[in-house]
């Protein structure tokens, strides 16, 4: 028996659930990898999985085994790519998946940088709202958006988003302009943003100088997805709260006005997130070092809001939490090498993964 790779196929299944995504991924037909985990369990003379024609278990010795088993093979994986990493210049396949509103307005733009840079990198971009399941799908990383709720994944932060509500010039002629956020509460047609996932619809919500409003009140529109809220709010059919990234361009040609100067708005934190247990070769890590750098120094990123920094001072913009898949931002997907982040959560992840 290949006692290796066996632990291989061992993990792989773990980590995908069932035989067939595990021998899928590894390139092998199911019925090798059925017998690499029987004469593993029979060298082990204990049993590792509880298997039933619809979903496979891990059992109490299966779980402390896997344990060991993925350190092991990550840390083999990182000695192997340690002795080559210098002299092998970033080449081969590397799957990402972004949401849809940041690939097209951000990402994608950029993209003639990074292959001038790497061009021995074939990008697959997934450009969806969807959600992905990193192991079984093959995705190397994915960015994400919000607080991350999964904590068995590895994340980097890589900078924030800010919201900004905005109206058509008409619209605002039509309705009136309002002076305090409250006013949305009743007496405005709203644009609301409802998760992809849940179809949760989240409120609007504003801070100043002490004063927290929550607009929760009834909406014109609701939609999932952020470039259709956008086109909503160009159309006139009401206010809409959106990524600053993705009405800026609107708001310096005339068609949107940006309201409540003053006023701070929520964050949404901003992660490259991958599986604890996925060698990270040369290739993500190029990627990840990118688009880090990328967030730091683009336009449309790095400007927050309407208002100046220096008026938000010692106030946390609350996160959006629903990150089952990105929220907020057209992201569908539990939800990503590794930089200290700055939010507990992302900060956890990282801790899990190097104990």
């Amino acid at each position: 028996m290949d006692k290796f790779s066996a632990m291989q196929a061992f993990v792989r299944v773990v980590e995908a659930g069932t035989f067939t995504k595990a021998a899928d991924s590894m390139d092998l037909p199911k019925p090798t990898v059925t017998r690499l985990i029987q004469d593993l369990e029979k060298e082990l003379d204990t049993k590792l999985l509880n298997r039933t024609t619809r979903k496979v278990t891990v059992t109490v010795d299966g779980a402390a085994y896997y344990e060991q088993a993925s350190r092991l093979l990550g840390e083999v994986h990182e000695l192997e790519s340690s002795m080559s990493r210098a002299k092998a210049s970033p080449r081969g396949r590397l799957r990402v998946d972004v949401p849809a509103s940041l690939g097209i307005a951000v990402i994608i733009p950029a993209l003639p940088d990074f292959h001038a840079r790497y061009p021995d990198i074939q990008l697959d971009l997934g450009v969806s709202d969807r959600q992905i399941d990193m192991v079984a799908e093959n995705v190397d990383c994915v960015i994400r958006g919000g607080e991350l709720l999964d904590q068995s994944l590895v994340a980097r932060r890589i900078g924030d988003l800010y919201l900004q509500a905005t109206a058509t010039p008409e619209y605002l002629k039509r309705h009136g302009t309002p002076q305090h956020p409250g006013e949305l509460e009743s007496k405005h047609r709203l644009i609301r943003y409802a998760s992809p996932r849940t179809g949760k619809v989240f409120a609007f919500e504003f801070y100043k100088d002490g004063e927290t409003v929550e607009v929760n009140g009834n909406y014109q529109l609701s939609v999932n997805d952020s470039n259709a809220s956008v086109a909503a709010g160009l159309a006139g059919l009401g206010i809409l709260h959106t990524a600053s990234f993705l009405v800026q361009d609107h708001i310096t040609a005339g068609r949107l006005e940006p309201l409540f100067p003053g006023w701070c708005t929520q964050s949404i934190p901003m992660h490259v997130v991958y599986p604890p247990n996925r060698h990270l070769t040369n290739k993500v890590r190029v990627f990840v070092d990118w688009i880090a750098g990328l967030f730091a120094t683009h336009d449309l990123i790095q400007r927050k809001t309407s208002l100046p920094e220096a008026m938000c001072t010692g106030w946390k913009a609350p996160v959006l939490p629903d990150v089952d898949a990105v929220t907020y931002l057209d992201t569908s997907a539990d939800a990503v090498g590794t930089q200290a982040a700055s939010d507990a959560l992302a900060k956890k992840a990282l801790e899990k993964a190097a104990a």
